[in-house]
Order: structure tokens, then C-alpha cells, then sequence
């Protein structure tokens, strides 16, 4: 049997030696943690500056985003109540009934072709219908259109190009008549801004 001074000692050093484990244990535990807290903080720092930031940040105005916005609204308060042919609007892919629209357009006199800001009215087919087209009558009394038709949207982004002749109507590529959607674009810009009145500043006394 061991003496009692030995054992006491044996014991003490069992003793030890499981703190030593434990504190070896938790150093790195310890570490962890610290670092985890150090994250938390910075986190917690930079949240609130990331928010700050997006706030301050200049919002572009919604006309820059859209850029028929101002030409939609017009043609919605001041257009005539029309519908697009159940073809027309079948081609474009906006169902295959006749499509209620609200509708600016004007004639040109030199070339006799109408030029057209239609805006969808049904809640489910929503879009816009530029279109340049010419009514022409042959010598069989037939009457048709004649020219392009665009579905784009406030953005001004073409969606579908479709040609009209005696023949019918077809889908073209977009690039295919784009300068012509980008002149009828500007010819409406242009029409809406002839008709806003502009506020001028009284003379100072």
C-alpha cells in the first residue's frame, strides 16, 4: 500500500493534469469565440453604415428608368378608346381577342402613314403598341395595312417586331426595323413635350 504522503501526491498530480487538458482544451475554444465576438462587432459597425450609405445614394429618377413613362400617362388621360385587330394583337402575343387600348395618333402629309402610341387597357395584356402603317386600298377594293408595328413597354425596349403588307401579317427580327422604332420613339417624345405647357418666370417689378 502506498504511504499517505505519496498517495496525496499521485492524486494531485491526476489533478493536474486534467486542468492542464481542460485549459488546453478551452485556449482554442477561447480563441474562437474571441474572434466570433471581433466579427459580430464589425458587422454590427458596418451594418448600419452600408444602410446610411444606400440611403444617401442618388436614386435615379423613374423617367430615366422608363423612358415611354411620360408618353403612357399622356396617351392613358388624353387617347381615344380603340381596339388592335384580334391578328394584330395575336401577333404581337397579346392574346388572340380584339385588345382594348387607349390610343394617340397622327398622320403624317407627306406619306400619308399613321403613326400610332397605343397603350394596352386589359389588366392581363399589358403592354405598348407603337406601329407606322399606311392604309392602302388595291384595285380590287381590298384594303390592308401597310408598314411595321413594335410591342415594347415603358422602358422602351422593342419585345416583338411585326411586318404588315397585302400579304399578312409576320414576325421580323428586332434589329430589322430598330432605327424606325427609335424615330417613332422620338416622334411622340417630341408630340407630348408640343403639348405640356412650360412655366415661364414672371418679370421681377
Amino acid at each position: 500500500m502506498y504511504p499517505q504522503s505519496r498517495l496525496s501526491e499521485t492524486l494531485a498530480r491526476g489533478h493536474q493534469k486534467d486542468r492542464d487538458k481542460r485549459s488546453a482544451t478551452a485556449k482554442p475554444v477561447s480563441k474562437m469565440r474571441k474572434r466570433y465576438r471581433k466579427f459580430l462587432i464589425a458587422a454590427l459597425v458596418l451594418i448600419p453604415i452600408a444602410l446610411l450609405a444606400q440611403g444617401l445614394a442618388p436614386t435615379r429618377p423613374y423617367s430615366e428608368e422608363a423612358e415611354l413613362t411620360k408618353v403612357e400617362e399622356w396617351v392613358l388621360s388624353q387617347g381615344t378608346v380603340e381596339s388592335i385587330a384580334a391578328e394584330i394583337a395575336a401577333t404581337l402575343g397579346l392574346g388572340s381577342d380584339r385588345l382594348p387600348v387607349k390610343l394617340r395618333s397622327f398622320r403624317t402629309s407627306n406619306d400619308g402613314i399613321n403613326h400610332a402610341f397605343a397603350v394596352s387597357t386589359n389588366p392581363i395584356q399589358r403592354g405598348i403598341v407603337l406601329s407606322g402603317l399606311k392604309t392602302i386600298e388595291n384595285n380590287k377594293m381590298k384594303i390592308y395595312s401597310l408598314g411595321t408595328a413594335w410591342l415594347t413597354d415603358r422602358s422602351g425596349t422593342i419585345h416583338r417586331t411585326i411586318e404588315l403588307d397585302a400579304s399578312g401579317i409576320r414576325v421580323v427580327s428586332n434589329n430589322s426595323h430598330a432605327a424606325e422604332f427609335k424615330d417613332i420613339k422620338a416622334f411622340f417624345v417630341k408630340k407630348l413635350e408640343a403639348t405640356t405647357p412650360t412655366t415661364t418666370s414672371s418679370p421681377s417689378p
